[in-house]
């Protein structure tokens, strides 16, 4: 299997220290295993896309020494693929339309909590719209054992998530108009035939979502590597959100020797690289090792 990994940036700012570390984590893991390393602009959610945001991100990336092995891909200008994608699940009845509202979804989530039951979507419009608009697209997930979803994880271990109890009907389309995450990066990957797929720990608890709808449209799984996330001084997830600072330009080595000394790779600590090169050499050899990849 020839080896294809992706970093897949969301354009809603600057590059900060918590997205270095994820790119840093794919990009080493393609070169250890002599793979493509491919970058996607995930800008399908028009309202928190920010403009010149990607063309940020991309220059950043070329000046920390990664540059993408094939030309970037924009989720923004893959609609029409969505649509195919959305239109074969219909054929198969496994998506139905929702007319629920947020309100009504977090009224029945805190009636669920009261009777201490499941918080997943209780499945609603399963039955049908009861005369209420269509305002999203849902796919149905299994019932029972079948729901229970498993998956190896190369950092975090054999994972499991039973969709029916903890997550319930998910949505693929959203009520405005949007696409969900879910089935744009599941298309993208496979489009892409990615294999291996390097990203923060913060999107563990989507993955299987992704392998199920994976197998509701028959395409492959790839194998997962979930990174420890970045946090702030409160212990939060370091995001765009709770104010991340953008990536100096001018220092990247310095950067990028932090986010290797959180990937764990503590053999370059107390080494001195003079260039991206010698940098690359060193934290690819040391990834190769802490991961067990061969040649």
């Amino acid at each position: 299997m020839t080896y294809r990994g992706r970093f897949a940036p969301s354009p809603t700012g600057p590059l900060h220290f918590g997205s270095l570390v994820s790119a840093l984590a794919s990009w080493l893991d393609a070169r250890a295993h002599d793979g493509a390393w491919l970058v996607r602009i995930e800008d399908i959610d028009g309202p928190r896309t920010v403009p010149g945001a990607a063309d940020d991100i991309l220059a950043t990336l070329e000046r920390f020494g990664m540059q993408a092995d094939e030309q970037p891909i924009w989720q923004s200008r893959r609609i029409a693929r969505y649509e195919e994608a959305l239109e074969q699940l219909k054929s198969t009845g496994l998506i139905y339309p929702c007319g629920c509202t947020r309100k009504e979804i977090a009224d029945s989530l805190l009636n669920a909590h009261a009777r201490n039951t499941t918080l997943a979507y209780p499945g609603t419009c399963r039955i049908g719209l009861n005369g209420k608009p269509a305002r999203a697209w849902r796919l149905r997930v299994p019932d029972g054992d079948a729901a229970a979803i498993t998956f190896d994880d190369r950092w975090q271990g054999e994972q499991t998530q039973n969709l029916a109890t903890e997550v319930g009907d998910f949505v693929l389309k959203r009520a405005d108009d949007q696409w969900a995450y879910q089935l744009a990066v599941v298309i993208d990957d496979a489009d892409a035939g990615i294999t291996h797929i390097v990203r923060g720990a913060d999107l563990l608890d989507s993955t299987a979502r992704q392998v199920y709808l994976q197998r509701c449209l028959g395409a492959p799984t790839p194998c997962y590597l979930h990174v420890p996330v970045v946090t702030n001084e409160l212990g939060e997830k370091l995001s765009k959100q709770n104010g991340a600072t953008a990536l100096d330009n001018d220092k990247p080595l310095e950067a990028l020797s932090a986010a290797a000394r959180h990937l764990g790779l503590d053999e370059l600590s107390g080494h001195t690289h003079p260039t991206l090169e010698s940098f690359y050499a060193a934290a690819t050899a040391a990834w190769a090792k802490r991961m067990g990849v061969t040649k």
